[in-house]
């Protein structure tokens, strides 16, 4: 039993861990997925701090994982424990038997788990759990109890800043499909379902059902088309970008123009006016104009209306052309609002937080004159 709770302890410990990481990586995104759940549950109130909501839940994890691993203050971490994996069952358990919500974003955008996936796995670390419970006698601090206190502060210290740094000035990691390196237009791509086709055919004479893979030669004299089926033989792959389109105020499409133009071009991401930082946009339209002048394209993304485009660039003097795209996938190609993406060729060449909005002449000097 001590052999089996000590391999248990490390294995939990080390998914918590793991688990709190890759959303502190990008407690935006965690926070977005906090207010699908907040308007399910109908608790609205708590969607104003879904961001700090969404930074504690992630140190939690991570602090609990740790303790954890050394043994410290156990009977609290074992309760702690067992009764965040016991809510995150319901949740999950909720979501995948109401089909409410499709992926649970316990790995963030490193793992997408279907609903019912995750129920399994939190009803394995609930077993997980009560194993630590049966074996709480051979759960042992690894350290004296000073030092095993100023690992703990070490740890809290490093919990907190992390996700405090990334949400500030965008994810170390990046896992989703908008990253540095990657080409939109490849992502939108998919690989379809190998099929193969079935025809039920009724002999005119006989009366006899027959489901051929082929057409018969001369069938149409033989027999009457009944119906057909399809059956999969190779399941395909869905594309990493799904529901992507740009087009223009007044509906147009752009998609293509915008993504696949072959020169430098940046995207300011703006999925909502309303929520936009603005004290930058001074910057912003100085970088616009510059831009104009060196014939680089410079446009604003933005899921805003027409009416609310027009009153904000009255407000903030900015001449840049605005287009419409959808809100979830604006949210999700830059976790910055404003953000800033340099794009060539549809490959993601840079991007930028609006807390380290870039000089053009430094961009210049980099990319342009090369």
């Amino acid at each position: 039993m001590k052999i089996l709770t000590n391999i248990v302890r490390f294995l939990v410990g080390a998914l918590f861990i793991f688990s709190g990481f890759i959303k502190a990586n990008d407690t935006l995104g965690f926070s977005y997925k906090l207010v699908e759940y907040f308007e399910i549950f109908g608790t609205h109130f708590l969607i104003p701090i879904a961001q700090p909501l969404a930074t504690f839940i992630c140190i939690f994890e991570i602090l609990l994982g740790f303790t954890l691993w050394m043994g410290a203050r156990r009977k609290l971490t074992l309760w702690l424990l067992l009764l965040m994996i016991i809510f995150f069952t319901f949740l999950t358990f909720y979501s995948a038997y109401f089909d409410v919500v499709k992926e649970c974003g316990c790995f963030g955008d490193f793992m997408h788990l279907t609903p019912w996936t995750s129920f399994g796995k939190d009803l394995v670390l609930l077993l997980l759990i009560i194993v630590l419970f049966i074996g709480k006698d051979f759960i042992n601090p690894l350290f004296g109890q000073r030092l095993e206190n100023s690992l703990l502060v070490i740890v809290l210290a490093v919990t907190t800043i992390f996700p405090i740094y990334t949400y500030n000035y965008l994810p170390i990691i990046d896992f989703r499909p908008y990253a540095i390196g990657k080409n939109i237009p490849e992502q939108t791509k998919g690989i379809p379902d190998e099929v193969k086709f079935y025809y039920t055919l009724k002999n005119k004479t006989s009366g006899a059902i027959t489901e051929f893979d082929h057409w018969p030669d001369k069938w149409d004299s033989i027999y009457d088309y009944v119906s057909p089926r399809t059956e999969i033989i190779k399941k395909g792959v869905d594309p990493k970008i799904k529901d992507f389109s740009i087009s223009d105020l007044n509906g147009s499409d752009y998609t293509q123009d915008i993504i696949e133009n072959p020169n430098y071009n940046f995207l300011l991401i703006c999925y909502d006016l309303e929520k936009t930082n603005r004290d930058v946009f001074g910057k912003i339209t100085d970088f616009a104009s510059l831009c104009k002048q060196d014939s680089i394209s410079f446009i604003v993304l933005t899921a805003s209306t027409k009416e609310a485009v027009e009153k904000f660039k009255q407000d903030t003097k900015t001449t840049a052309d605005f287009y419409n795209s959808d809100g979830t996938v604006l949210k999700t190609m830059i976790r910055s609002n404003p953000g800033l993406m340099l794009l060539k060729g549809g490959t993601v060449i840079d991007m930028w937080h609006y807390h380290t909005f870039p000089s053009y002449n430094d961009l210049k000097e980099k990319y342009f004159k090369k």
